[in-house]
């Protein structure tokens, strides 16, 4: 049991480690500085989103509705930019789009007791067509070149470094943080012994919510535009790095820096393919294989 434990602890440090030997041995091309900043901004984005993720995941829900959250913080932003609101007011503005779909995704889940794949599902779609609808599906372009510099190489590693490290302080080091195991690992005994577990589930769609709008604004800068298609499938890459950084679908047992592993081991298997040519549809092929392999290990080791 012990040496299962170990195994899916640490299987994605040792699988990335050797995906980067491998490539590294196997092509040229990929420990150069401009692919390693390219493997940077690629999978900024899906990392970002799958550290709340990680919340939602540890105490056993998911959350569907990131990728539209993406979308519609994306346009949004980048519509206040074009109104002259600001550039803080333009952030703000993202980020806090996310939040309320957060909020909403906790308070139904917890107070109409909906399941989170129904509630999550339903605002994906609510909150895609808020997108289309408030865009008339067209882009929103002409924004300012200064606001392209947020979503640089050097600028993405310190949202990311930043994400990450709050994100373990919060799970590691504070009582929020063992609520959300506790409410994960067995939510009924969880209760009896004090914790607040409507709370906290309201609290982790809320940080699902924030960095899915943090995602947005982040996209919306690589862009240079606000695109309300945006983030699709975004919510399938975030559940596929935290899954297959060892977090367990049933909750109650995970870690943030496998979710980070996770997500570039999956990043960097693209980029190994793309480098090899390989078609789109083949890779999709590969990443439900891994997905797979993934769930089939957290299945093994209960």
């Amino acid at each position: 049991m012990i040496r299962r434990r170990a195994l899916s602890d640490y299987a994605i440090f040792v699988a990335l480690a050797v995906e980067c030997v491998v490539l590294a041995v196997a092509t040229d091309a990929f420990f150069t500085a401009d692919n390693l900043s390219n493997v940077l901004r690629q999978n900024a984005f899906p990392a970002v989103i799958a550290a709340g993720m990680t919340f939602v995941i540890l105490t056993g829900g998911i959350d569907l509705s990131v990728g539209s959250v993406v979308a519609l913080s994306g346009v949004l932003c980048a519509d206040a930019i074009v109104r002259d609101l600001g550039l803080g007011t333009a952030v703000a503005i993202g980020i806090g789009v996310g939040v309320l779909v957060g909020l909403l995704n906790g308070v139904v889940v917890t107070r109409l007791r909906v399941p989170p794949f129904v509630v999550t599902l339903a605002t994906m779609l609510i909150v895609r067509g808020a997108a289309f609808k408030y865009t008339d599906a067209r882009t929103i372009s002409g924004l300012p070149p200064a606001f392209s510099t947020v979503s640089q190489s050097w600028s993405m590693a310190i949202v990311l470094a930043a994400v990450f490290a709050a994100s373990w302080l919060l799970l590691m080091r504070t009582p929020f943080g063992r609520h959300v195991y506790a409410t994960g690992g067995n939510r009924e005994a969880a209760w009896l012994s004090g914790v607040r577990v409507d709370r906290v589930l309201v609290k982790v769609y809320v940080l699902c919510g924030l960095g899915a709008g943090l995602a947005g604004v982040l996209v919306a800068s690589r862009l240079s535009a606000g695109y309300p298609r945006a983030g699709e499938l975004y919510e399938l890459d975030a559940i596929a790095a935290v899954v297959v950084g060892g977090t367990s679908l049933m909750g109650g047992r995970g870690s943030i820096w496998g979710t980070l592993a996770g997500a570039f081991f999956i990043g960097i298997l693209n980029n190994g393919l793309n480098l090899y040519n390989v078609s789109p549809y083949d890779q999709m092929m590969v990443k439900g294989a891994v997905f797979l392999a993934a769930a089939s290990l957290d299945r093994w080791r209960k």
